[in-house]
């Protein structure tokens, strides 16, 4: 489409009944772009101590979902939908099941680190020449052997969690181990639970032995103990995993709809919605909005000048594209720089057309345009990790990779070789020359269709060439003339249109000078009429201000002065020729940059054929050579000449029209891609 597609903004009056269910139609579908300057504070009786249960909801949900090692989703699914009552109970089940596991695992860890420091304070003092009665003195631990009913071991052992570490020896007998600052605990629960001790004798000396392999018998039980909740863990993860991470994307949905009911207009029972659509897609929107309320709801479409905030500037009616594969695949390039105006010209194909074009005219290889256009394909397959950080990527270098290739068949190169393709193009260009085709256009059998480096009877082809580049220039220069004088009429700013340096009069001095070069390349000569011809648009910019004054009923006298309005003028025409030459001759370097990509083809080739003449080794380095030659092509001059050509877009072609940058449409979605 030349212009973005024309919106409408939809005005929705809900019940309060039916707010959810619209905004996740909404939500779901990405058919509208919630405006900005209807977004108010929460009320109060809508503030967010009513939604916390959703956001403790969410955090168990998700602390459930971290500690059972799946990967939370960023977004709902596509299958998402807002919670039931059966889900919340669902919810609350799982949790519970995976807290207790938590918890268990948790007093598990616990306990198996005091064993562990039990055990290696007890054997570091095993064989000390102390009476055992004093080691609790000397050590970390506070030690405690008696006699408890091993019912009331479990009761210890809950009432202590992990100040302590009981093990239960023989015969009733316990092993009680505390750090220093956990005696008085420990005593006093053993106390209450029964606790009796046995008196170790006073000239025993050092720990026990069968204190010590109770110790490490604890140790070896609570390791297994571990090793079982390991397991319950990966048994949780199986059965409920994708209900829990359905259950999160579900409460992710919720919460993200009752935010924005929060900002929401709204009365008790009456909810009010507003935002941008397409406008052809606002009659299914209505249509569906009844369906799924049963009626319930009142819809309002407005063309954008019906809307307050839009009239008086406040807000921008929002910018959507509307393209093929092709053009679309370029939509990122254009929105880098900024979104097209609402009601100006679309440049997107444009941007696409010659961003291929010039890509490929500087990149030509049917070998390395090649690599480009695997690459490009292996990104829009999605299915290699790695590459989807450059999903943006995948569609230009598609296209820009088989343009390559295309103008590499013309260049007569594939991976740097210029011998491969020299009988194919033989054979194509003797057919050619036997037909009338050829003949009309004097094509001869050649071994190369476009000879950039130069050689003898190819100069004046290569000096075409670089003709044919300016040419590109002023194609792209023109078409940035032509959409501002059209953008300038639809935001109804004439003067501009009419009287600028990139309106209607520099548009005719620029095409008028640029006629006049093509005659005298075609041996033409000046005429009377050319002086005239340049030198009253050139006026037109001078006194464009005043003219307009006079056209539009103004008082003609300028404000600032004559010295400041004569100042103005003159740097007025001044940037208008320095900027069309500059613009123009700018476009030489893509001349420049496919010259310098067939010489660095030319290098690369030419030292592999040096070194690969004499013997085995020499022949091994030279293909080294060559695919170390062709990697520093596509990367390094793949990533120069994607930046000359975008710099081209950008300061040649959209310096002459983008004047003020849009707002981007970007409806409402919970799943964004």
């Amino acid at each position: 489409m030349i212009r973005p597609r024309k919106m409408k903004r939809i005005e929705l009056t809900v019940l309060e009944k039916d707010t959810d269910t619209v905004i996740e139609f909404l939500g779901r579908h990405g058919l509208i772009q919630f405006s900005s300057a209807e977004e108010t504070p929460p009320p109060e009786n809508r503030s967010e101590t009513k939604f916390r249960f959703i956001e403790e909801k969410l955090e168990r949900l998700n602390a459930s979902a971290l500690y059972l090692e799946l990967e939370l989703p960023t977004y709902p699914y596509e299958t998402t939908r807002l919670p039931t009552p059966e889900d919340e109970q669902d919810a609350d089940d799982i949790c519970a099941r995976v807290a207790r596991l938590k918890e268990r695992e948790h007093e598990k860890i616990g306990e198996k680190q005091k064993m562990e420091d039990a055990l290696s304070e007890s054997k570091a003092f095993a064989n000390l020449n102390a009476p055992f009665s004093e080691l609790d003195q000397l050590s970390y631990l506070t030690l405690r052997v008696g006699r408890l009913d091993p019912q009331y071991v479990d009761a210890v052992r809950r009432n202590l969690m992990d100040r302590a570490a009981i093990i239960p020896l023989d015969d009733g007998r316990v092993l009680a181990a505390a750090s220093r600052k956990g005696r008085f605990a420990l005593d006093s629960e053993l106390k209450k639970q029964g606790f009796s001790s046995i008196t170790i004798p006073k000239d025993y000396k050092g720990i026990p032995a069968d204190l010590l392999a109770g110790l490490e018998e604890r140790q070896k039980s609570v390791k297994s103990e571990l090793q079982e909740i390991d397991m319950e863990k990966k048994r949780l993860q199986t059965v409920y995993g994708f209900r829990l991470l359905s259950l999160a994307a579900s409460y992710m949905m919720y919460d993200v709809t009752r935010k924005i009911k929060a900002k929401l207009v709204s009365t008790k029972s009456v909810y009010f919605l507003s935002g941008w659509a397409p406008a052809d897609s606002a009659d299914n929107l209505t249509a569906e909005l009844l369906r799924i309320t049963n009626g319930r709801i009142g819809v309002r479409a407005l063309d954008p000048n019906e809307v307050e905030s839009v009239r008086n500037g406040a807000e921008k009616v929002p910018t959507a594209l509307s393209h093929g594969k092709f053009a679309s695949s370029f939509e990122p390039l254009v929105f880098s720089y900024g979104a097209p105006l609402y009601g100006s010209i679309d440049p997107t194909f444009f941007v696409a057309v010659f961003f291929t074009l010039l890509f490929g005219v500087m990149f030509g290889d049917v070998g390395q345009g090649g690599v480009l256009l695997l690459l490009g394909l292996l990104i829009k397959w999605r299915k290699i990790k790695f590459l989807d950080g450059f999903k943006n990527f995948g569609g230009p270098l598609v296209y820009v990779g088989l343009f390559s290739m295309f103008m590499g068949f013309l260049y007569g190169g594939v991976f740097s070789n210029e011998t491969l393709l020299e009988a194919p193009t033989r054979a194509l260009t003797g057919f050619l020359a036997d037909t009338g085709f050829g003949r009309l256009l004097n094509i001869h059998e050649t071994s190369k269709i476009l000879h950039l480096m130069p050689e003898k009877g190819s100069i004046d082809k290569l000096f075409y060439f670089f003709g044919f580049t300016l040419f590109l220039g002023v194609i792209l220069n023109s078409a940035g003339l032509v959409f501002n004088i059209a953008n300038q009429f639809f935001a109804k700013n004439y003067e501009k249109a009419l009287f600028s340096k990139t309106g209607l009069a520099g548009a005719l001095f620029f095409w008028w000078v640029i006629g006049i070069a093509v005659r005298m390349l075609a041996r033409g000569r000046l005429h009377w009429f050319d002086i005239p011809c340049i030198v009253a648009p050139l006026l037109c910019v001078f006194f464009g201000p005043l003219i307009w004054r006079i056209i539009s009923g103004e008082n003609p006298k300028e404000k600032d002065g004559l010295l400041v309005f004569i100042i103005e003028g003159v740097v007025e025409i001044l940037e208008a020729l320095s900027s069309y030459i500059s613009n123009s001759v700018s476009f030489l370097r893509v001349g420049a940059f496919a010259l310098s990509h067939a010489v660095l083809s030319f290098i690369t080739f030419t030292m592999a054929e040096l070194v690969g003449r004499d013997s085995l080794f020499g022949s091994l380095f030279s293909v080294a050579i060559v695919i170390f030659g062709n990697l520093i092509i596509i990367v390094l001059e793949g990533m120069i000449v994607a930046i000359q050509v975008t710099r081209l877009q950008y300061y040649e072609f959209f310096s002459k029209f983008w004047t003020e940058s849009g707002v981007r449409f970007t409806p409402f979605r919970f799943r964004k891609e």
